[in-house]
């Protein structure tokens, strides 16, 4: 006991004390004695199984289902002109394609004649430079000689394409399985890589791929530049068919072949390149160059003879040689061929493909799908089954509908009318489909002139070219009310320059709408798609294409046509066939689809 302290807070001191000592026991006790918790996972619970049963959906026989319809429009893709990226080579070495980073995603719809948007694995990668722009995209001063000259050292150095650096190059690349362009627009290859806008002179392309074969092969390359081509084939140039002027500038490389510049290709005549040799299998590195110097017509043609086989003769007594290609050309890209190559020139089919596998051409193109198909009529029975709104039912032929009220003919031969109003929705339904309105339909075109600009080193008639959009009026006529969804696709076709009964198919679009009092039971729409025709002479002949004509199809919302307007009776009577038909594609007048004609031989 503390001396002098007082005993109740003594007694207070000690009790605290106990208390502390207790919980300090109590807390040791506890952790010390704590055992520690195991999981044990719950009894897994049986849960009975469900036998399912397939969905049994009724189908009515009379009609297919209504086919979702969409628009398709192409969008004009943005290019980037302030930021131009240096070619890194190496880096996509051994990738299909190479590595597409930075650059604009192709459009894989579309074939031109200087490649396709997409790879299919055994093709030549195109880069296109314009000369009359800098890296950034902006214009600056170039002529025929400095252009000239500025691809000849491209050629000297070893297709060194850091020597191209200062200049523009397209962010699309192209993926080519053949160098067959027979001549056209010098415009068509900017156009072709998406700079449209740049002028057709100036200009050059460089294609990267690997050649190969896969049984082995000796040939050599024929071909013809107008004003460009240079095929290079493991790190040497085998082949210069620039157009003569430029022949030397770029390349040493010569032939002393007796056939050498004897048969006309072209615009000239083909030059005949080296030998060949390639083992089964074992591919070797090939680069192409194409370009054009003042602008004008360009033409590049690249085919190949065989060791050992002969050939079919033209009117010249020379050789039609297959042209070369790593696939067998698809329909559109024919199309595209056979449009400006004269006959006995080359030949786009036949001849060895290129590949270390077989070829039957790409799946990559295919034909466009039927946007809306026609349903296959059956046969009705004129008597069926009525339904009242009050629930009875009763068998009936349906006559006629007239003042509001339709006219049935019973299994007796009695006739009966009914307002509409006594019937089930159903047949209500049934009957207006049976009297659909009647309305004017109106096809409307509009046209504007497009004037490009020609080169500053010929003298050339321009181009004429004309932007066009079609579109489609209905009004209705009959006082009929119809209170379901229509569907109008209308069809936009063009004929060709150098053969009249050859047609193109412009234009594809669909629309819907339901006539009502808000609308005044008009409808008026105008494609989203603009489409381009052209007119131009070469030697004495008219190329391109013109408007021709069009086809209007109305249906229900069963698929069924109702009514129709076309500028030639040909173009509905065929609509089966002609819905087959990709749009920019040609077909005749039966409606089936068909190659173009290509120029007469003006030599």
């Amino acid at each position: 006991m503390v001396r002098g302290a007082p005993s109740g807070l003594v007694i207070s001191l000690l009790v605290h004390a106990a208390a502390f000592m207790l919980a300090g026991l109590l807390v040791v006790f506890t952790v010390t004695q704590k055992e520690e918790k195991k999981f044990v996972p719950p009894k897994a619970v049986e849960r009975p199984k469900m036998k399912l049963k397939k969905p049994k959906v009724k189908v009515k026989k009379s009609a297919k289902p209504k086919p979702t319809t969409r628009i398709v429009t192409k969008v004009k893709r943005a290019s980037m002109p302030d930021i131009q990226l240096p070619e890194m080579s190496g880096l996509a070495d051994g990738l299909i394609g190479g590595i597409g980073g930075f650059e604009i995603m192709p459009d894989f719809s579309e074939t031109t004649i200087f490649g396709s948007g997409q790879t299919i694995g055994n093709d030549f990668v195109g880069t296109f430079y314009d000369f009359k722009r800098d890296r950034r995209g902006k214009s600056m001063i170039m002529d025929t000689g400095t252009f000239t000259d500025e691809v000849a050292k491209f050629v000297r150095s070893g297709f060194k394409v850091s020597k191209l650096a200062r200049y523009y190059r397209s962010p699309r690349k192209l993926y080519a399985t053949s160098f067959m362009v027979p001549t056209v627009r010098s415009s068509v290859a900017p156009a072709a890589f998406g700079e449209a806008d740049t002028g057709g002179w100036c200009w050059m392309a460089h294609y990267k791929g690997q050649l190969v074969h896969k049984d082995g092969i000796k040939f050599r390359f024929w071909g013809q530049g107008d004003d460009i081509l240079i095929v290079r084939v493991d790190g040497k140039v085998v082949l210069n068919g620039s157009w003569p002027n430029y022949q030397e500038i770029y390349s040493n490389w010569q032939t002393s072949d007796s056939k050498n510049r004897t048969y006309t290709m072209g615009n000239n005549t083909a030059v005949v390149g080296d030998w060949i040799t390639l083992e089964p299998g074992v591919p070797l590195d090939m680069e192409v160059v194409c370009g054009e110097v003042p602008g004008g017509h360009f033409d590049m043609m690249l085919v190949v003879q065989e060791d050992g086989v002969d050939y079919e003769k033209n009117f010249q007594n020379g050789p039609v040689l297959p042209m070369f290609k790593t696939t067998q050309p698809n329909h559109d890209l024919q199309d595209q061929i056979f449009e400006t190559l004269v006959e006995g020139e080359a030949s786009a089919t036949n001849g060895p493909v290129f590949c270390d596998f077989s070829s039957k051409g790409s799946s990559l193109h295919t034909e466009a799908e039927n946007m809306l198909t026609e349903p296959v009529a059956e046969e009705e029975d004129a008597m069926r089954l009525w339904t009242s709104v009050a629930g009875k039912t009763f068998d009936a032929e349906y006559i006629s509908f007239i003042g509001g009220k339709a006219v049935l003919k019973s299994s007796r031969g009695k006739q009966i009318k009914l307002d509409m109003n006594q019937l089930s929705e159903a047949d209500r339904e049934y009957i207006e489909f049976l009297n659909p309105p009647e309305f004017d339909i109106s096809f409307t075109k509009q046209s504007s002139q497009r004037i490009i600009e020609t080169t500053p080193y010929l003298e050339e008639a321009a181009p004429q070219i004309f932007d066009w959009t079609f579109g489609v009026k209905l009004k209705q006529t009959s006082a009929t009310q119809y209170n379901h969804e229509l569907n109008i696709e209308l069809f936009a076709f063009g004929q060709q320059y150098l053969d009249d009964n050859k047609f193109i198919l412009l234009d594809r679009q669909t629309t819907t709408f339901v006539p009502t009092k808000e609308n005044k039971r008009t409808h008026i729409f105008r494609s989203p798609q603009t489409v381009e025709t052209k007119k131009y002479d070469l030697h004495a002949q008219t190329h391109g294409r013109k408007y021709k004509g069009y086809l209007v199809l109305v249906r229900d919302a069963r698929g069924v046509i109702i009514q129709h307007a076309a500028s030639n009776d040909w173009l509905y009577d065929n609509r089966e066939k002609v819905a087959k038909v990709p749009v920019g594609r040609y077909l005749d007048e039966t409606g089936n689809r068909v190659h173009p004609t290509g120029p007469k031989r003006y030599y």
